[in-house]
């Protein structure tokens, strides 16, 4: 366990979606998303005085390329190494197991599925993703994990972290790729009460929501901005951003997004997903 003061809260600051490629120029949807990472990067920097924990919550990558997660794990170190906060990596869709395990130069005890604790709260890093496919899944497996994170953390508060969205968006075509076990994912939860929050990254737009005392969030992403409301795929022209959370001894949570300003790109309507 990590040991804070017990007065402040913790500081998590939440980092999503990132779709670095293996050429430091190249383009998602016409958006070079190494220069908006920095650009994101640049935001955290200017507005965090400290941060106790990072969370990176998936589609790191574009290609799976080892270059591309070597420059992240460089790019956040350039960034944000003063802070000295431990980093915690989700694994997405778009993201291969062994070459971002490799390249990040990672701890596997903090790459998802895993557990970190800092103070009184306890971080359960799920994977939601199916090898080879793009919509979530939480298998049995996972969620026997779930179960046995959530009484392995006693009294501690909780935040369950994961990469796809366990509930519906309101995007008719981003909610095909909701987490088809959501009922199961839910039950576990729903039997432990010191849960205080899930969140997620793979939707690329800000959400919050509450199930059960449940806290719900999903976080824009570092690059492109899918459009809410959707019924096809659309990209919207907000800006990149992350989300901070500001996490208390007694369980309360104050969070906020934070975009950065001035990017400006021309879509490439030519690609119908991503």
């Amino acid at each position: 366990m990590t040991h804070v003061g017990e007065n402040r809260p913790l500081r998590v600051v939440q980092l999503s979606d990132c779709h670095l490629f293996a050429d430091e120029a190249g383009k998602l949807l016409g958006l070079e998303t190494q220069d908006s990472l920095e650009r994101v990067l640049g935001r955290v920097c200017a507005e965090q005085s400290h941060i106790d924990l990072l969370l990176a919550t998936g589609d790191l990558s574009q290609d799976a390329s080892p270059e591309s997660y070597q420059r992240l794990r460089q790019t956040l170190d350039r960034a944000l190494g003063a802070f000295a906060a431990p980093i915690y990596w989700l694994e997405g869709n778009h993201d291969k197991p062994a070459p971002m395990l490799s390249a990040l130069q990672a701890d596997p005890a903090q790459v998802s599925p895993c557990v970190a604790r800092l103070g009184n709260w306890t971080f359960v890093m799920l994977d939601s993703t199916i090898p080879g496919e793009v919509p979530g899944e939480l298998f049995e497996a996972d969620l026997a994990f779930l179960d046995q994170a959530l009484a392995a953390a006693g009294d501690d508060h909780v935040m369950v972290c994961l990469h796809h969205h366990p509930v519906p968006m309101g995007c008719a075509w981003l909610d095909t790729q909701v987490v088809a076990s959501a009922d199961r994912f839910f039950a576990v939860i729903d039997r432990y009460p010191r849960v205080r929050a899930v969140i997620w990254g793979h939707v690329h737009q800000e959400y919050a929501g509450e199930r059960n005392g449940v806290e719900l969030y999903a976080v824009p992403s570092t690059c492109v901005q899918f459009k809410p409301g959707s019924e096809d795929f659309a990209v919207d022209d907000a800006a990149p951003g992350y989300r901070w959370f500001d996490l208390y001894p007694d369980g309360r949570i104050e969070t906020q997004v934070s975009r950065v300003e001035g990017v400006h790109f021309e879509v490439d309507f030519s690609v119908k997903g991503y």
